[in-house]
């Protein structure tokens, strides 16, 4: 089997009747222009053209290249998901403060985060808390504010033993396009990032209720699902997505990895290596295959 090393140390495997389970095993990722039922290989129209894209991609952010490749490497899926996401996240930090999203930061310009009421809201019904995001005008872009309020209304189903279900969803054209970007740099400083998302994370809360009510907490995604938006919906033990959906997690281009707990989460669902593909070469994949690698549980209409 041919592997190819990419900047940073990316090392791409190119599939044959020949690779090895070691081959397999330690490759970021490994292609083929074939279909092979195998979750550490990607199948992809043409292998030169997605190479050729991922050496510029990973050309282009190196750093948040390789510190996705060993955060990923690092993530035990049979372990609590605590530990992965305080990886994460300190890693996470350590690229906010790099030159790959001081650079992103700068292309972009000022931003204004718009103050939208009720950034989520929710709703008892018998048993079972349904919980939606609440800002269409921006896809549910996931900002502080939405972060508080998910918290909350997530509390009442993690103190309240007699909610026995929970469904996540988003009004209007998304469920959640990911991190609101305007936003992105207001922080004080990585430190304080990180203590931040660790200790008011929607992550580790949906991941508690989860292990409690297994597929009775599911998410309904539609839309755009990007982002901290697929990141959060993967803890859920049972997701149902609508057709017109694409998934994917686009936050290489701002020099950055997943930043939700999707290191974890997604990892758990579609392994180590298609959660790379996914980082590394930004692209989005549509209802059918996401239902086909295990990422979403059901598709409907």
């Amino acid at each position: 089997m041919t592997v190819v090393e990419l900047a940073a140390g990316i090392a791409v495997a190119i599939w044959s009747a020949e690779s090895t389970e070691k081959d397999l095993q330690e490759a970021t990722f490994t292609l083929a222009d074939v279909a092979v039922e195998d979750r550490r290989i990607i199948t992809v129209s043409s292998v030169d053209a997605a190479l050729e894209a991922l050496a510029d991609r990973v050309a282009s952010w190196p750093s948040a290249a390789a510190v996705c490749d060993d955060v990923l490497r690092a993530v035990d899926v049979d372990a609590d998901a605590f530990n992965g996401i305080i990886t994460e996240s300190l890693a996470y930090s350590t690229l906010q403060s790099g030159p790959e999203f001081a650079r992103w930061l700068a292309e972009r310009g000022p931003a204004t985060v718009p103050v939208l009421a009720d950034p989520v809201v929710a709703e008892r019904v018998a048993d079972t808390l349904y919980v939606r995001f609440n800002r269409p005008q921006r896809h549910n872009a996931f900002s502080t504010d939405t972060r508080g309020a998910l918290l909350e209304a997530l509390e009442v189903a993690r103190l309240d033993p007699s909610v026995s279900g929970v469904v996540l969803s988003g009004n209007g054209p998304s469920f959640c396009s990911g991190g609101d970007l305007a936003e992105f740099g207001t922080f004080a400083d990585p430190a304080s990032a990180h203590v931040a998302r660790t200790r008011h994370s929607p992550a580790l809360v949906l991941d508690e209720i989860t292990a409690r009510l297994g597929r009775s907490c599911r998410a309904e995604v539609h839309g755009r699902v990007l982002g901290s938006g697929l990141e959060m919906a993967a803890f859920c033990g049972h997701v149902t997505c609508r057709s017109d959906a694409v998934l994917g997690l686009p936050e290489l281009t701002l020099g950055l990895i997943p930043g939700a707990g999707g290191t974890v989460s997604i990892t758990r669902r579609i392994g180590r290596w298609r959660t790379a593909y996914l980082v590394l070469s930004g692209a989005t994949i549509d209802a059918a295959t996401a239902l086909d690698w295990g990422l979403v549980d059901a598709v409907h209409p």
